[in-house]
This record gives C-alpha cells, sequence and structure tokens, in this order.
C-alpha cells in the first residue's frame, strides 16, 4: 500500500544538453535529433502529499499551471490509471504536488519532464515498485520526449526524439554555470524556426555506442558542443544572443545554449575556478542575465 510521506522532499534536478544535432523530420512532423544529456545539481524541489481534492499541483512560480496541464499532475494521473488498470484500484485518489521551482521555466533545462519524472517515480516506489523501470519510461515518453531520461538517470546520448538512450558513462566532473535571460523560449516555435536543409552537420560520426566523449580533461573537441536549435533561437529571442555575448566576453569562455533555450551554459573542469568567475558574472551581469546558477553535472541518485 501506498503510504504518504508529507516530509518526503524530492530533488528533481535539471538537465544541459552538451551538445544536440538536429538529424531528420519524421512524417509525423517531429524531429530526430542526436543529443549528449547530462543531469545537473541545480534541482527544483517536490513534497507530494495525499490531500486535497483529486490531483492538482501548487507551485511557487506564477507561470506554471496548477490543474490537469501541469506535467506532474498529468504523470500523477497517468499512473493512477495504470495502477487501477494493473491492479483494479488505486489507494490513493486525491493528490497536491507542491513544486519550488528552481530550475527556469521554458529554460531548455527540462524542469518540467524532470517533475513528471520525480513523481512516477516517488509513486512507484511507495506502491512498492507495482511497474519496471522499463515501463515508466514508457509512461514518461507518452508526457514528453524528455522525461524518460529523467528516469532512466545519469548522464545519457539520446536519439530519436529524445527516448532512445545509451548511457554514458565516462562523463568527467564538471562544474557548470549557468545563465537564463529571463524568456520563456517556445520549443514548439523554436522548431518551427528551424531551416532544417541549412542544419550544422558535423564532418564526423560519433557513435553513442563507443561511449566516446566530445572532450577531454581540458575540453578539447570543443567544436561539437553544437546546437542545431540556436540559430533558430537568437533569431526568435534576440535576448539569448545578447546574453551569450556578454556571458562569453565576461567570462572569457566558450558559452553553449542548452535544448532549444533559452538557458546558456559555460563548462569548468576546475571548480574553484567556476566559483571565481561565478563571484565575477554576479557582480558584473547586466538585465539581459536574470538567473545565474553555479552547477555541477551530477548524478540522479546523488
Amino acid at each position: 500500500m501506498w503510504k504518504p510521506r508529507p516530509d518526503q522532499v524530492y530533488l528533481s534536478p535539471a538537465k544541459i544538453n552538451l551538445f544536440l544535432y538536429v538529424t531528420g523530420r519524421r512524417g509525423d512532423g517531429y524531429h530526430e535529433l542526436f543529443s549528449l544529456m547530462a543531469p545537473l545539481t541545480l534541482a527544483d524541489r517536490l513534497e507530494i502529499v495525499r490531500s486535497g481534492n483529486g490531483i492538482r499541483a501548487v507551485c511557487s512560480h506564477p507561470d506554471v499551471p496548477e490543474d490537469d496541464t501541469n506535467l506532474a499532475c498529468r504523470a500523477a494521473a497517468l499512473f493512477k490509471s495504470a495502477m487501477i488498470e494493473k491492479k483494479g484500484d488505486c489507494v490513493f485518489h486525491h493528490l497536491t504536488i507542491h513544486i519550488e521551482k528552481k530550475i527556469p521555466v521554458c529554460g531548455g533545462l527540462g524542469g518540467g519532464s524532470s517533475n513528471a519524472a520525480c513523481v512516477l517515480l516517488a509513486l512507484n516506489e511507495y506502491s512498492q515498485t507495482p511497474f519496471s523501470r522499463d515501463e515508466l519510461m514508457r509512461f514518461g515518453l507518452a508526457l514528453g520526449a524528455d522525461v524518460p531520461f529523467f528516469i532512466a538517470k545519469g548522464p545519457a546520448f539520446a536519439s530519436g526524439v529524445g527516448e532512445k538512450l545509451v548511457p554514458c558513462g565516462q562523463m568527467p566532473h564538471l562544474s557548470v554555470i549557468v545563465v537564463n535571460p529571463g524568456v520563456a523560449a517556445s520549443t514548439v516555435n523554436v522548431f518551427r524556426k528551424l531551416e532544417f536543409g541549412l542544419t550544422f552537420t558535423p564532418s564526423y560520426t560519433i557513435k553513442p555506442s563507443s561511449n566516446a566523449l566530445p572532450f577531454g580533461k581540458k575540453l578539447d573537441g570543443r567544436e561539437i558542443l553544437h546546437n542545431d536549435l540556436e540559430g533558430p533561437a537568437c533569431s526568435l529571442y534576440p535576448e539569448i544572443g545578447v546574453a551569450k555575448k556578454e556571458m562569453a566576453l565576461l567570462l572569457q569562455r566558450n558559452v553553449y545554449m542548452s535544448g532549444s533555450g533559452s538557458s546558456l551554459f559555460a563548462l569548468y573542469s576546475d571548480h574553484d575556478v567556476a566559483e571565481r568567475d561565478y563571484e565575477q558574472l554576479l557582480r558584473a551581469r547586466s538585465e539581459n542575465m536574470k538567473f545565474v546558477f553555479l552547477s555541477r553535472i551530477g548524478s540522479l541518485d546523488g
């Protein structure tokens, strides 16, 4: 029997796309991609309480819906339906999901998808794991392409629409400065803006099964730390490009965009240097850098 634990707080981590190539367009309108995704220690905080009327969310961010359009609510409703179908009943019918937002909304960091995965994992755990990891990942894919990544946990090469995952076991310990310009980028609009025939195509092939990484201890191979969606995102939201230029100038370091935007990041192999640059960025940032975070690439089990 599932036992609610109101004192239990779950961390729902962000992710970055270290690279993202759009490799094809499917007949259903979705795009195929190839990306290296990594979880961050930057995370939302979720609390799931058996209370209220139906399934709803309460969120600290005004732009996050609290009704059944919220991905976390949809995840809970999907899990409930699957439990009834499998067991004939479900021990919870009324849930309130409290979400303390730390991850920028619509920032290309996977916050909503992470929240959904967090709910699926939590409800499965406290229902004595009626569903396997593969089943949960299928539930997740029905909610969004990034949800399976957060269920699988850990850095991974993603292909298909993002659901085909190959674990990346050689990820170096990197610190990350994340900047968000305060722009809510629409993933749908960014993909619509993409001129597929003009996207960047690497002159080499990276095989995810090889587990080869595009950089070593000194972050060499930066030429493939590339995002095909950056051009269309900056075209739709010029603030992203402005923030990137300012961030690169202040840090004297390469800056990359995550997902479909609008968040930007810089990588560090030395955490002390990252801390120094983070403090410098906080002092010198303009209004184009609304949110600044110092994070690390971490394990979703950590």
